[in-house]
């Protein structure tokens, strides 16, 4: 049996397409749906790497180190695009970095899974808004959202310290505020290839470089393939539309989130 925990990327040389297809598949349809929504790659590719047999610890690491791939596509094919909202991400990355780096450090002495449940059930709330804006929403009318420098410390600081988050903190919370989702959702995932840049340095530098896994080869693979598609689609999908998938995954992410924590 082909142990997809202990792989290190320099021993792949002898890798088939066998061994890192599932993965890959795993990869792609993370990021379709993360590079159209602007989140959900985290909860998605751990759930299925997990069921799949690969272990709970193999699987943070992989993807966590994928994201600086997956996000530097997603970014570069938003920018391509032209879904990028350059105020709106000089303002969100500062602080998005801060607060990751901060998560990254204190994540040796801070639990914050205990606190994950709640910020679950807030977003669950605040999908559910969501979905009611996408149903009542006729015209689109959308404003530049004022609270983003707080919003992005917090997101970061989740994102790092609570195993995912600012893509649903972010994204979500800029929508609410009455974002244009095109807009928010090729912001928000451009901003974070540079918030996974630095956590994963800050995480390198505090606990060693974690091994490459096959997992993590296959993710990598799928996700930068799929990156260009999600950029394509959120272009071209209406906003009603786009704004209710939205709601759609941060209720059923969130829900699931809360079941695993207190089942």
């Amino acid at each position: 049996m082909f142990d997809v925990s202990t792989v290190p990327l320099l021993e792949i040389g002898d890798l088939t397409l066998a061994d890192i297809l599932p993965f890959l598949l795993i990869g792609f349809a993370a990021q379709l749906i993360d590079g159209a929504l602007g989140m959900a790659f985290g909860v998605i590719s751990q759930t299925l790497l997990v069921s799949v047999g690969v272990p709970p610890a193999a699987a943070s690491a992989s993807v966590h180190l994928v994201e600086v791939f997956t996000t530097g596509a997603s970014g570069t094919s938003h920018i391509v695009q032209r879904n990028v909202d350059w105020s709106l991400f000089k303002r969100l990355v500062p602080f998005g970095i801060a607060g990751g780096v901060a998560g990254a450090y204190l994540l040796s002495n801070i639990d914050a899974s205990v606190a994950r449940p709640f910020v679950m059930a807030y977003l669950a709330i605040i999908g559910l808004l969501l979905l009611y804006r996408a149903i009542k929403l006729s015209k689109p009318r959308f404003e530049d959202p004022k609270t983003t420098r707080p919003l992005a410390l917090v997101g970061g600081f989740l994102d790092a310290a609570g195993g995912g988050g600012w893509g649903p903190v972010v994204t979500s919370n800029l929508l609410i505020q009455g974002g244009d989702p095109r807009r928010i959702v090729g912001t928000v995932n451009t901003a974070e290839f540079l918030l996974a840049l630095s956590v994963s340095i800050a995480f390198i530098a505090s606990l060693g470089l974690a091994a490459f896994t096959v997992a993590t080869v296959g993710l990598i693979i799928g996700g930068v393939i799929a990156a260009p598609l999600g950029a394509m689609l959120v272009k071209r999908v209406r906003p009603r539309l786009l704004l209710g998938a939205v709601a759609v995954i941060l209720i059923a992410t969130s829900t699931y989130s809360i079941v695993q924590a207190f089942g």
